[in-house]
C-alpha cells in the first residue's frame, strides 16, 4: 500500500494518542487534516499535565478539534509522565477498542517498543513528529511524517505565490543515498524490460523507509520528485480502459563511452 501522497481508505478507524508534553500546538490544525488522510481519527486524546501553564496554549485548540484531554501529573521533576498513560490507553484501545490502526504523535523514542507491539497485533502505526525524532521509533512505525513538512505547508499556504520558491532552506536536499535507495527499489520491483509501476516503488520505498516522504525534499507527490531527478525516466501509460494515466519509472541506461 502507498501512503505518500495517496489518499487511503476512509474506512479506517484511527485512534491518534497526543504527547501533549512533547508536541507544540501551533499547527495542531494541519496535523489533524494529515491524520484525516490516513483514515477515520474516532479517538482523539492528548495527554498531559493540564495544571501546567505550559499547556495553556492547548486548551482552545482541543475544543476546536474535538480532542480528549487526559490529565496526567508529573510525579517525579524532569520525567515526563505522559508516556506511561499513553501506553496503558493504546493498549487498552488495543484490546477493546473498535480501531484498525494508531497514530502516535511524539518525538520520544519510549514509544518504540509500543509502535512495534501494535503492529505485531496487525495495526496500521502512524507516526508523527519533528526531525530530531530517534530514527527506532521511526523505523518502528509503518509512516512516519514530520512535523516540520506540515508547518512549511501550512506557510504556503498563507504565502503569495511569488514568494514561496525563495524559501528552500526547510526543505532536504536529495543526497546520493536517496537515489540509490530509490534506484535499488525500482530494480526490486521492476519487469524485464526495467520498468516498474510507481505506486508499486512508492510502497516498497514506504516500507524501507518509514520516513521516506516527497514533500520532505520539496515536492507534493512522488512523480515531480523522481522527474527531476536525472538518473531515472517516467512513462506514462494509458490502463486498459483507457480512464486514467498509469505511470512507469525506469533506471536510464548509462551512455557507453565511444572507443577511439
Amino acid at each position: 500500500m502507498y501512503f505518500a501522497g495517496n489518499i487511503l481508505n476512509m474506512d479506517n478507524r484511527l485512534a491518534v494518542l497526543i504527547d501533549g508534553d512533547n508536541i507544540p500546538s501551533a499547527y495542531v490544525k494541519e496535523m489533524m487534516e494529515e491524520i484525516a488522510k490516513y483514515g477515520n481519527p474516532t479517538i482523539k486524546r492528548i495527554y498531559g499535565d493540564w495544571t501546567n501553564p505550559r499547556l495553556g496554549k492547548w486548551k482552545q485548540l482541543l475544543l476546536e478539534n474535538a480532542i480528549t484531554p487526559i490529565q496526567q501529573y508529573g510525579y517525579t521533576t524532569g520525567k515526563n509522565a505522559t508516556d506511561s498513560a499513553m501506553i496503558i490507553d493504546a493498549m487498552d484501545i488495543l484490546y477493546t477498542g473498535d480501531v484498525t490502526g494508531f497514530c502516535i504523535v511524539s518525538s520520544d523514542s519510549d514509544f518504540t517498543k509500543l509502535a512495534t507491539r501494535l503492529r505485531e497485533a496487525g495495526k496500521q502505526v502512524y507516526g508523527i513528529g519533528e526531525k530530531k525524532t530517534p530514527n527506532p521509533f521511526i523505523v518502528a512505525c509503518d509512516k512516519f511524517i514530520y512535523i516540520e513538512i506540515l508547518k512549511k505547508e501550512a506557510q504556503d499556504t498563507s504565502t503569495p505565490s511569488s514568494s514561496k520558491s525563495s524559501s528552500k532552506s526547510d526543505v532536504d536536499k536529495i543526497t546520493p543515498k536517496q537515489i540509490k535507495l530509490i534506484a535499488d527499489t525500482i530494480e526490486d520491483v521492476a519487469d524485464d524490460d526495467g520498468w516498474a509501476f510507481l505506486g508499486d516503488v512508492g510502497s516498497l520505498l514506504q516500507k524501507k523507509q518509514p520516513n521516506f516522504d516527497s514533500r520532505n525534499y520539496g515536492f507534493q507527490k512522488l512523480t515531480p520528485l523522481i522527474n527531476s531527478i536525472d538518473e531515472f525516466e517516467i512513462e506514462r501509460r494509458e490502463d486498459s480502459k483507457g480512464r486514467k494515466k498509469l505511470i512507469y519509472v525506469k533506471i536510464k541506461e548509462k551512455k557507453s563511452k565511444g572507443r577511439r
